[in-house]
């Protein structure tokens, strides 16, 4: 188990009932071309979000793990905290760092909403954890891999996964459809909000 402590839970023994874990696109850059999560449909994914917890059935003192980037990760943080789900943050970088590349090119206020979920959350640095990447080593896929492996701590058969994705390849190795194809290796619980349909 991590050394993040869970004295918190309601559950025998402080164990989650439930484990969600997700993964989504990030909020569009402003000089991104081919849009893929415009910034106007935040409310759309934010309400989709919202409804599959509710399908799911979240309670408080279940666990949510997720990244931190602007856009699906935070929207999906955001909901899990209103509900009185317990989150934990998984980052691939250093804080500086990944503030830079996922949370802050998106301008609006997402630093400050990245902020407001940390004080409330788990955050959880890949280096810190794992240590130094190796040689060519992926640092997205390695971070998946680490989401996957916290959240099947508990037991594969409590993991549910989220995933706000429009089924196309990423911009780069190790996105979301990296994740969905992990997922579907380790659970049947999955929840796809296709963003080819939300968006209409």
């Amino acid at each position: 188990m991590s050394k993040v402590q869970y004295e918190g839970f309601p559950r025998k023994e402080g164990l989650p009932r439930k484990v969600l874990l997700f993964s989504g696109h990030m909020i569009d850059a402003p000089s991104r071309v081919a849009a893929r999560f415009p910034p106007d449909k935040e409310p759309v994914a934010a309400a989709a979000i919202d409804d599959v917890l509710a399908e799911i059935g979240v309670d408080w003192g279940d666990l949510a793990i997720c990244g931190g980037s602007c856009g699906g990760d935070l929207l999906f943080a955001e909901a899990c905290l209103a509900r009185g789900v317990r989150v934990e943050l998984h980052i691939p970088f250093e804080e500086p760092a990944f503030l830079a590349r996922s949370v802050d090119f998106a301008n609006a206020n997402w630093h400050s909403r990245y902020l407001a979920v940390k004080s409330k959350a788990a955050l959880r640095v890949m280096p810190d954890e794992l240590g130094p990447l190796t040689q060519g080593e992926n640092p997205y896929k390695r971070n998946n891999h680490w989401m996957f492996d916290s959240a099947a701590r508990f037991g594969i058969e409590k993991l549910v996964f989220i995933c706000l994705w429009n089924g196309e390849d990423g911009d780069a190795s190790g996105g979301t459809q990296h994740f969905m194809s992990e997922a579907t290796r380790r659970t049947s619980r999955i929840f796809w909000l296709d963003t080819r349909k939300l968006w209409g």
